[in-house]
């Protein structure tokens, strides 16, 4: 058997294999991106039966083979249970993942969006923050630390750094009040949401979700990234149906209690 080696990381997907193996994707500080064997997880008895699970974080003891790897001990650290069992916030999870997934590499310095990944899910777990906020904010950052993000420092087109007043998804960025005005669909941008951007992509991880926000600069916010995600990223995330499909049917209950409401009134 190879030499082991130690990956500090998190379990970003795991499905079953054969009778009681699971394979599992790991994002790691010193492989990036990894596939690996959990041999034997999915046994009652089994020493990695919680350490194969999404969400796990902590150090992985595994052997390299020649497609994979094969994780022989695990030693966890903060399995998130308590996101896990919250409906809403483990498919913002599953959401983030996905994007880790869709963005990490192997055998590529993933250090900075492990780090981010680990701190947004602290983050759905912090009750005094919203999770919508939580979820732009990662969006944002996950294209900084993949060389994707918008310029929102200066005008694209003219190169001034005032009265940035527009944001133009095609040209990936900000316009400044003259030149977004002779732009099609450029999206009107107040200096609050500016700011927030600016923050977003300067601000250091640890930073991040220090912040709130008010609703019109949080709706500004999802605006654009909507839209910028949707024009830069061709790829669908299964988390993200859900939890759309989710507000939209909690949204359809609200009206409809919100009608019977009405209607008792009146009577």
């Amino acid at each position: 058997m190879a030499q082991t080696i130690t990956l500090t990381g998190m379990v970003l997907s795991a499905v079953p294999v054969g009778e009681y193996d699971k394979r599992i994707v790991l994002l790691t500080k010193e492989r990036g991106k990894v596939s690996a064997f959990a041999r034997g997880a999915r046994r009652p008895n089994s020493q990695l039966i919680a350490a194969s699970n999404p969400f796990s974080f902590g150090q992985f003891e595994a052997y390299e083979g020649r497609s994979s790897y094969t994780v022989v001990k695990a030693d966890i650290s903060n399995y998130f249970r308590e996101l896990a069992a919250d409906f809403e916030g483990a498919y913002y999870g599953f959401y983030f993942m996905e994007i880790a997934d869709y963005y990490a590499r192997e055998n590529i310095d993933e250090i900075h969006m492990l780090k981010l990944l680990y701190q947004s899910l602290r983050a759905l777990e912090n009750k005094n923050l919203d999770n919508c906020l939580v979820r732009r904010i990662f969006e944002l950052k996950a294209m900084v630390v993949n060389g994707e993000s918008p310029n929102v420092f200066t005008c694209l087109k003219c190169g001034r750094e005032k009265e940035l007043r527009y944001f133009h998804v095609r040209s990936g960025g900000t316009l400044c009040e003259a030149c977004g005005r002779q732009m099609q669909q450029a999206r009107k941008l107040d200096s609050s949401t500016l700011y927030t951007l600016q923050y977003i992509i300067t601000s250091k991880i640890e930073k991040l979700y220090t912040f709130k926000v008010s609703p019109e600069v949080l709706h500004g916010l999802a605006q654009i990234m909507d839209e910028y995600m949707a024009y830069y990223i061709d790829k669908e995330f299964h988390a993200l149906q859900v939890l759309e499909e989710n507000e939209g049917f909690a949204q359809s209950l609200k009206l409809e209690i919100n009608g019977c409401n009405k209607c008792r009134k009146r009577v």
